[in-house]
């Protein structure tokens, strides 16, 4: 026996194969070495497991995207964009295919490859920033969430479930935001852009630790198909909303959902109510018992 980050550590306990054989491997395999051994290492104490066992709902832990989930960014992104343009003397093409672009690919490749603004890179990096000056300016008047949210983190606060949002944001901007829309009380854990996460996957990896709530408790609320799939590869449950993609696009996801008014704690716990919770527990020595073996006579061959 040992010690390592303060969890005392039997070799028996844990294994290395397991982890590698499921499909989060890659996901873990750039995080953060102290993020990764508080997974490993979260374990219900003997408290705990009693008091999930009378609140069951308490065990849960709840993740939601920034974008287009707790605030609508979508529409924060165009008028930044657009506004832009205008200051540029450009015209953005009416495409769906650009609006795309503008929407979920990065200013450097919008700007480089589908625009096609900025002669050099001085050029280039004097529009990202303006952009994200002008976004910035639009989001410090955002006061409202989407709708019905805040009405449902009321009910999950009844619930004592913890939630946490994710988001590249820098902290205090993100925080500020909340407190406007009157979210902030209902937010556990902030993962922002000061954590340093690499990916949609790592952002989420670092909210379960944060809620102290192991990865396969959680659930990811999203509204892109590329977060659903983060999800499902941390071992978490997704719940899609509907809107800036169409239902079709989210049939990936355990649950889909028009608005945050559709939804009950039910629903969370039937999304449970047939999944194991394996996840980095310690491994179990499983030992199938050999049915006993029928005397051959006449009467069974024939």
């Amino acid at each position: 026996m040992g010690v390592l980050m303060g969890f005392r550590v039997y070799p028996t306990q844990f294994s290395w194969k397991r982890l590698l054989e499921l499909n989060m491997a890659k996901v873990l395999r750039h995080l953060d070495r102290k993020v990764l051994l508080k997974l490993m290492w979260m374990q219900e104490g003997f408290l705990q497991r009693i008091r999930y066992a009378m609140k069951p709902d308490e065990a849960y832990g709840l993740i939601f995207s920034w974008d287009n989930v707790v605030a609508n960014t979508r529409d924060l992104k165009l008028r930044a964009w657009e506004q832009l343009a205008s200051e540029e003397g450009k015209e953005i093409p009416g495409d769906d295919n650009v609006e795309r672009s503008l929407l979920y690919a990065g200013a450097d490749h919008v700007l480089h490859k589908v625009l096609r603004w900025g002669n050099t890179e001085d050029d280039v990096d004097r529009l990202k920033s303006r952009l994200s000056q002008l976004y910035y300016e639009i989001l410090i008047k955002l006061s409202e969430p989407i709708e019905g949210l805040k009405e449902w983190l009321d009910a999950l606060a009844t619930s004592r479930i913890p939630c946490a949002v994710v988001s590249s944001l820098d902290r205090k901007n993100m925080v500020d935001a909340l407190e406007r829309m009157g979210l902030k009380k209902f937010f556990q854990a902030i993962v922002s852009e000061e954590d340093g996460m690499e990916s949609i996957a790592h952002r989420f990896l670092s909210a379960s630790v944060k809620l102290d709530r192991k990865p396969s408790k959680c659930i990811v609320f999203e509204d892109d198909p590329r977060g659903i799939t983060a999800a499902h590869n941390c071992t978490m449950m997704a719940v899609a909303l509907i809107g800036a993609h169409p239902a079709y696009d989210l049939d990936q996801a355990d649950l889909a959902v028009a608005s945050f008014n559709d939804l009950s704690v039910i629903n969370l716990r039937r999304l449970f109510a047939h999944k194991g919770s394996t996840f980095m527990e310690l491994e179990k020595q499983v030992i199938e018992k050999t049915p006993r073996r029928r005397k051959l006579t006449i009467d069974t061959i024939f």
